[in-house]
């Protein structure tokens, strides 16, 4: 792979990455300064990718990787009280399914927005989070249960306020 083509496919996933990042991080400019970091750390060591054909699986390890350093560096910069509640980054705008995937548990929520976000397959999943097959398999359907109830429990408040 030339770097030609890697970066016409990092253009390409632009959006793909984000979602990525904002699926670990929150804040936008700590999902900016991953996707650069993965960008720089992509480029240096493109010799290190064995098979052209999972560029997109490696750069997200990559950027996975990248979102988990910037928060254990922003674990040891700043104190649990003087850290903003998840809720103060969450804005009104979002749809109840945003905000019920938000609410997952940190290996569901990526799960979720690997595979039905990206593209990816179970296989690719399971390779980029280091798991199995199964595993990932079981966290898709722990969390489409846990979306259905939540989401079926939001639609239930919907139709009280609608009533009233």
């Amino acid at each position: 792979m030339t770097k030609e083509k890697l970066g016409s496919l990092i253009i390409e996933w632009e959006e793909g990455l984000y979602r990525v990042a904002k699926t670990l991080l929150y804040n936008d400019e700590d999902c900016g300064d991953a996707i650069q970091e993965s960008i720089v750390k992509a480029f240096s060591n493109l010799h290190a990718l064995k098979n052209d054909k999972y560029v997109k699986t490696w750069f997200t390890r990559i950027l996975m990787n990248e979102c988990y350093a910037i928060m254990r560096k922003e674990k040891k910069l700043v104190s649990l009280e003087t850290m903003p509640e998840k809720e103060a980054y969450v804005r009104e705008d979002y749809s109840d399914l945003y905000m019920a995937v938000s609410s997952l548990p940190e290996e569901m929520r990526m799960a979720v927005v690997l595979y039905y976000g990206e593209g990816f397959s179970v296989k690719e999943i399971a390779c980029i989070e280091d798991t199995t097959e199964s595993a990932v398999k079981n966290r898709l359907l722990r969390a489409r249960k846990k979306l259905k109830s939540q989401l079926s429990h939001s639609g239930e408040k919907m139709k009280e306020v609608v009533r009233v």
